[in-house]
């Protein structure tokens, strides 16, 4: 398909060969716009996800679909996808339905809400903490 094709259809066709089968997301807080985490999909985790309207993904480590939330209870609920304009980067625009998204957790023992929770000191080059 030509570049102007794929940049004009209303036809969903990821570009899954372009990036070895594999397309980065970004995940979305639809209420707040807070990005939450980078996963990747493969064509099945990406169909999974418009199927169930949970967020899933293809785990590069541990070479396998997982849901969000399968085994901790925190799924992410799928409000809308987006998908640029070369159909080989997608946006999960989500609401959290328990808990945060993060294998970390903060001082108090809950799974931290989003993966991006330090900032970057631009003057001390340090990594601080956005929450507690």
């Amino acid at each position: 398909m030509k570049t102007r094709e794929l940049e004009e259809t209303t036809t969903l066709l990821p570009q899954f060969e372009k990036r070895n089968g594999l397309l980065p997301v970004a995940v979305q807080e639809s209420s707040t716009g807070q990005i939450l985490m980078i996963g990747s999909v493969n064509q099945e985790a990406l169909e999974n996800s418009l199927k169930t309207k949970k967020a899933t993904f293809f785990s590069t480590s541990r070479n396998e679909i997982w849901v969000k939330g399968e085994t901790s209870g925190n799924y992410l609920q799928l409000d809308e996808v987006l998908i640029d304009c070369d159909q080989d980067a997608i946006v999960y625009k989500v609401t959290l339905m328990n808990g945060g998204v993060c294998h970390t957790f903060n001082s108090i023992g809950k799974n931290r809400k989003a993966c991006f929770y330090r900032i970057v000191d631009l003057q001390k080059k340090e990594l601080v903490f956005l929450e507690k």
